[in-house]
């Protein structure tokens, strides 16, 4: 079992860059697979890319292909996703989660969210 927290989110402006984090506890986090997620308001969650355990396989939605870069420092029980000239369309809640399978976005562990608000 993993615990996951999110942190690193907040007010920024269009165009500015920003790293969120996905703390892990838990023994093995090496053995799953982290996925990112967003929620804008009023809108369903989305999907945006996973890291895989030992971080050698990346996978992201076009919607944020070339913008959006995940990747994780398991001797710290870390991951990130490293977001660039960010657009006030990226204003959402960012969640990290965990799964012990790789290509799917059904997972079993997720963090409580944290809150990315982008001006325009």
């Amino acid at each position: 079992q993993v615990q996951l927290v999110e942190s690193g989110g907040g007010l920024v402006q269009a165009g500015d860059s920003l790293r969120l984090s996905c703390t892990a506890s838990g023994r093995a986090f090496g053995a799953y697979a982290v996925g990112w997620f967003r929620q804008a308001p009023g809108k369903e969650r989305e999907f945006v890319g996973r890291i895989s355990g030992l971080g050698f396989a990346t996978y992201y939605e076009n919607s944020v292909k070339g913008r959006f870069t995940i990747s994780r420092d398991n001797a710290k029980n870390l991951a990130y996703l490293q977001i660039n000239s960010l657009e006030p369309e990226d204003t959402a809640v960012y969640y990290c989660a965990a799964s012990l399978r790789y290509e799917t976005k059904d997972y079993d562990y997720w963090g409580q969210g944290t809150q990315v608000t982008v001006s325009s």
